[in-house]
């Protein structure tokens, strides 16, 4: 997000979805903070997806913050699904079916 590599709504995306995760976090006996967490979460895989390929720059422009930015970027999008399955837990705990 810092190097402007990648457009603004993957930005807002994803902190857009950090903010309800806080918000599910804080508000512990709400079924629909998780749920609505949850399905940002499976959005943005998807979004995070389309954005690094389509932005990905070519290897002649490749600077060490561009590189550090998509690898930041790509890490990210592979943690995702494991934090999926810990807010799908959570969502289990909380009464969901």
């Amino acid at each position: 997000c810092m190097n402007y590599m990648l457009p603004v709504s993957y930005a807002w995306g994803n902190f857009s979805v950090l903010a309800v995760g806080i918000w599910a976090i804080v508000q512990r006996d709400s079924l629909d903070a998780i749920t609505m967490f949850l399905t940002g979460l499976l959005l943005t895989v998807l979004t995070d997806i389309i954005h690094i390929s389509i932005f990905y720059p070519s290897h002649d422009y490749l600077s060490d913050a561009k590189r550090f930015s998509v690898g930041m970027a790509i890490f990210s999008l592979l943690l995702k699904p494991l934090s999926c399955y810990l807010v799908y837990r959570m969502y289990r705990e909380r009464g969901g079916e």
